[in-house]
């Protein structure tokens, strides 16, 4: 009676048995997934433009390429991820986020330093964002105004847009990003570690 029971079921692979052909991180991250655009997008962009804290070490353990933490922070802030703790172990299950870093795997105090000492830089990089998706005509910029006519419309009044209307929405991207970076410091203790 049990074996006909669990046959009703999808059933998993035996855990124990040996994998003769295994896809490689490439094959299992679907083309259209987001890291892919997170990964070109950085990729793209030049570090020093944005004014990235850029130091090498030449003792010790080499640093992390900025870059590739640049890429966990855009996938943390999408995925509202907001403890570095939970970014450092998401490098080592999450299989989107090993293949967005090489399978690179820093640990939760590289990750707030990145953040706390690039806090500007970051911002430019999502400002940014928005002049490129300009000039690919994702997003409008143009202004049009009319008088006061009324004219019935299909779409709502949170669909029209004026420049007041624009600047608030911008206002409202830089406070999420604020709330963001606050919930990462406030999780990663930074007035804890200044006091220190």
């Amino acid at each position: 009676m049990l074996y006909i029971y669990s046959m009703q079921y999808i059933q998993g692979a035996n855990r124990t048995q040996s994998v003769l052909f295994s896809e490689n991180l490439d094959q299992i991250v679907d083309k259209d997934n987001e890291v892919r655009l997170i990964d070109l997008f950085v990729e793209s962009i030049k570090m020093e433009n944005f004014h990235f804290d850029m130091h090498l070490n030449s003792e010790g353990r080499p640093a992390y390429d900025p870059k590739d933490l640049l890429k966990l922070f855009i996938y943390g802030y999408l995925n509202s991820i907001r403890s570095s703790r939970i970014l450092e172990k998401e490098c080592k299950r999450n299989v989107e986020v090993m293949w967005l870093l090489k399978q690179l795997a820093p640990d939760h105090n590289t990750i707030a330093n990145f953040r706390r000492d690039n806090d500007k830089a970051i911002r430019k990089v999502f400002r940014y964002t928005v002049s490129l998706s300009k000039e690919f005509n994702l997003i409008g910029g143009k202004l049009i105004a009319g008088d006061s006519t009324k004219l019935r419309a299909q779409n709502s009044k949170k669909n029209n847009f004026n420049q007041k209307k624009i600047e608030q929405h911008l206002q409202y991207i830089d406070n999420k990003l604020s709330q963001y970076t606050e919930a990462l410091a406030q999780e990663d203790d930074d007035a804890g570690k200044k006091n220190n």
